[in-house]
């Protein structure tokens, strides 16, 4: 039914005169929503500005006025507490991509083992799990493992999972949980190991409708979008699991 819902707001949006709306996009899924926006600005003349963050301090900016159209959040908990505070339509909620982790190390001499990479490394780059979802789940993971007293004395943070990722990338970190979209299409040099679901709470990534976006069309009609056949198929391609 809220599919269906959403989809009658896109055509009708479609419909409207072009308008431009402002979403907040958690850090790891920003590249993927610029194409998406491109893809749904040529198809209805509606203008899409996104501004990506850390999905704690994008909400924190939202609680205190920031005017945000939707929100696509890197977890479920926190659109929930937006809708619980009054900032959001409730019935917009939904999810539009599952997060997937890596343990990626810039060394590829070594073997695509969580034990052998991390104690390898004299640093461990993970997001901040206080703002980031994937942080919260690379922290989920090392506890999974048993492997918490290995590394407690060489995690280093980012404030989100891109500067996670650069971190990695810079040689500031040897190794470092980081989302499987940042390693897509093509794998940079080094040793992956993807980690496994049952290591971590799934990272469900929600998008929802805010109540300063509540009557604007291109919000309605973005958010209506990325439900569409042609926009799963792009999430998925990016390296995310896609909701039913």
């Amino acid at each position: 039914m809220r599919l269906l819902i959403a989809l009658v707001l896109f055509a009708t949006a479609s419909a409207a005169r072009a308008e431009t709306a402002m979403i907040a996009v958690a850090t790891n899924f920003l590249t993927v929503a610029e194409d998406l926006a491109a893809d749904f600005a040529n198809s209805s003349g509606h203008q899409i500005v996104l501004v990506g963050g850390a999905t704690g301090k994008l909400a924190a900016q939202i609680a205190n006025g920031a005017p945000f159209d939707a929100f696509l959040s890197a977890d479920a908990a926190t659109p929930e507490r937006l809708v619980d505070s009054g900032l959001a339509e409730a019935s917009s909620l939904f999810t539009f991509a599952i997060g997937r982790l890596l343990l990626w190390t810039s060394d590829p001499e070594v073997a695509p083992d969580p034990e052998t990479i991390l104690t390898a490394a004299r640093h461990v780059a993970i997001a901040n799990p206080n703002l980031a979802p994937y942080g919260l789940a690379a922290v989920q993971t090392i506890e999974h493992l048993g492997l918490g007293p290995l590394v407690a004395d060489k995690i280093v943070q980012g404030e989100n999972i891109g500067q996670t990722f650069a971190l990695v990338h810079s040689g500031a970190a040897e190794a470092g949980f980081v989302a499987a979209s940042s390693v897509m299409p093509e794998p940079p040099a080094g040793t992956i190991w993807p980690v496994p679901d049952e290591a971590h709470d799934p990272i469900r990534q929600d998008a929802l409708l805010l109540a300063h976006g509540k009557e604007n069309a291109a919000a309605i009609g973005f958010l209506a979008y990325l439900t569409s056949a042609q926009a799963k198929a792009d999430i998925a391609a990016a390296g995310y699991g896609t909701w039913p």
